[in-house]
């Protein structure tokens, strides 16, 4: 498996990754990553980790498009090389940018490509505004045609990711695993008194929770700018934040200084991932406020399991998953997303109905036995013998 991200960091194609192994592991394969040279070690029986070296003056790799990643990119497909032709391998399964490297493997060492699309290549660039060149985006649009036309299974996380696959080659199989593994993250019921403690969030208190990256796509912005409307309404709201790194952080809290909301607003930092249910647990609202974007969040399907009302955007990254029987979704505007979130803490019994039903989809779609069943049927392909999915499950 070729990964071209720190692994293991808390944040998202890391995360699908280690579900994505994780699953592989638990249906009896053997894994080899070869990643970034940071992140966290991780240790899971069956997986070895190889980390490429890290190059001059490069200390670190931020999401999205980089100029880090030239250098990082090549010597991780130096490492990648160098394993293919140590080991016997009878996959190369490989994500994001690393695929152009894992199609030539697989040909040269004769064994089926398995091509992990965390996003289109090409959207990238905008996504991230990094750059507006018509040369580059046709780089990046011709790598991933090559990709996709040249691996024996595509695995997409969303829907809009599915429909660009078969835009591109409408033979080549394609299998949809939402990043929604459903084991080990649902919240403990009464696990969130003690970050209630921890932060001073009064119980009284409504407790609005954002987890996540602190990128420009993540709408904080629209946040804060409906926070300082609820906060005229409800003056004992508090809005707490988890994750984003120190640089951003320092940031978000100027602009949450500028809108007026500072004693409001709660900066947890980044959190170990196995806190993060007791945080779902504290909380009374759920925010995902993007104002950009196609793909679904991570988050949205951890925010199903913990069965608290969910205020979301009404964009295609969130309404791939979520409709209005399941979350409170409004226009991306200040106005209509204060009122968004004002519903559910002005109304608890509302709140509660509507994370019931979420939780309620989570539990009968997004469970994790309809996850391995997927990554199964995903694997299969690469023999010609797929099974039928039925119900999600295998």
């Amino acid at each position: 498996m070729i990964a071209p991200e720190p692994f293991f960091e808390p944040r998202g194609t890391p995360f699908s990754e280690y579900h994505r192994i994780r699953a592989l592991l638990e249906l009896g394969h053997t894994v080899d990553l070869v990643t970034y040279p940071f992140g966290h070690d991780v240790e899971l029986p069956g997986l070895r980790v190889f980390r490429c070296v890290r190059p001059p003056l490069v200390h670190e790799v931020r999401i999205g498009p980089s100029l880090a990643k030239i250098p990082l990119d090549l010597a991780l497909t130096f490492t990648a090389l160098r394993r293919a032709f140590s080991e016997r391998y009878d996959v190369v399964h490989s994500h994001e940018e690393g695929s152009f490297a894992g199609v030539v493997l697989a040909a040269m060492l004769r064994v089926p490509h398995l091509y992990d699309m965390h996003s289109s290549l090409p959207q990238q660039l905008t996504n991230f505004a990094f750059s507006r060149s018509k040369i580059l985006q046709g780089m990046f649009a011709f790598m991933e045609r090559f990709v996709i036309r040249r691996s024996k299974v595509v695995i997409v996380i969303c829907q809009h990711l599915e429909d660009t696959v078969r835009s591109i080659d409408a033979a080549v199989p394609v299998v949809l695993i939402e990043n929604a593994p459903g084991s080990g993250d649902t919240p403990v019921a009464g696990s969130g008194a003690r970050v209630r403690r921890e932060l001073d969030v009064p119980l009284t208190a409504p407790m609005i929770l954002y987890t996540g990256t602190f990128e420009a796509y993540q709408g904080l912005d629209l946040l804060f700018a409906a926070a300082r409307l609820v906060l005229q309404r409800r003056p004992d709201a508090r809005f707490v934040l988890a994750g984003g790194r120190p640089d951003q952080i320092e940031r978000a809290r100027a602009e949450a200084q500028r809108a007026g909301i500072e004693s409001a607003v709660i900066f947890a930092g980044q959190r170990p991932a196995d806190e993060i249910p007791a945080y779902l647990d504290a909380a009374d609202a759920l925010v995902s406020p993007r104002s950009t974007g196609t793909n679904t969040p991570l988050k949205i399907y951890q925010y199903l399991r913990s069965g608290r009302p969910i205020v979301a955007t009404r964009l295609l990254t969130h309404t791939q998953v979520l409709d209005d029987n399941v979350a409170v979704l409004t226009e991306a505007t200040p106005e209509a997303y204060a009122q968004g979130m004002l519903s559910t803490i002005e109304d608890p019994v509302y709140g509660r109905a509507v994370g019931a039903r979420a939780l309620h989809l989570a539990e009968t779609k997004y469970s994790y036995d309809a996850y391995l069943a997927r990554t199964r049927q995903a694997i299969a392909h690469l023999d010609g013998a797929v099974p039928q999915v039925v119900g999600g499950v295998a």
